[in-house]
């Protein structure tokens, strides 16, 4: 069992930045994709952005493209998500998630990881 603990959330106003960060208690951490979803008050949770195990092949949703960076520490079993020019519309509980695939992509599909966080709330507004 993997568990996944995010932290960095908080209340930001617009346009400002905030960085997650997600620790994993795998020691295998360095092999696995990782992936960032969220889900705001009263709609679905959506995919935010991935990584490979390698951090070379980073995804993004359109959403956020340009704004977020997804990014690994591998000796650090620490994912984050680099959130820059924040909008109203980027308020949700955002949760880290990994799939147990060596050396496999990050996946746009939530169905695809094996393990979850508990999540960290961020909110925008003035």
């Amino acid at each position: 069992q993997v568990q996944l603990v995010e932290s960095g959330g908080g209340l930001v106003q617009p346009e400002g930045s905030l960085r997650l960060s997600c620790v994993a208690s795998t020691r295998a951490f360095s092999k696995f994709p990782l992936g960032w979803f969220r889900r705001a008050e009263g709609k679905e949770r959506e995919f935010v952005a991935a990584i490979n195990w390698s951090g070379s092949r980073p995804l993004y949703a359109d959403s956020v493209s340009g704004r977020f960076t997804i990014s690994r520490d591998n000796p650090k079993n620490t994912v984050y998500l680099q959130m820059d020019s924040l909008k109203t519309e980027d308020s949700a509980i955002y949760f880290c998630a990994l799939i147990e695939l060596s050396y496999g992509l990050g996946s746009r599909n939530s169905n695809e990881y094996d393990f979850w966080g508990q999540g960290t709330q961020v909110t925008v507004s003035s």
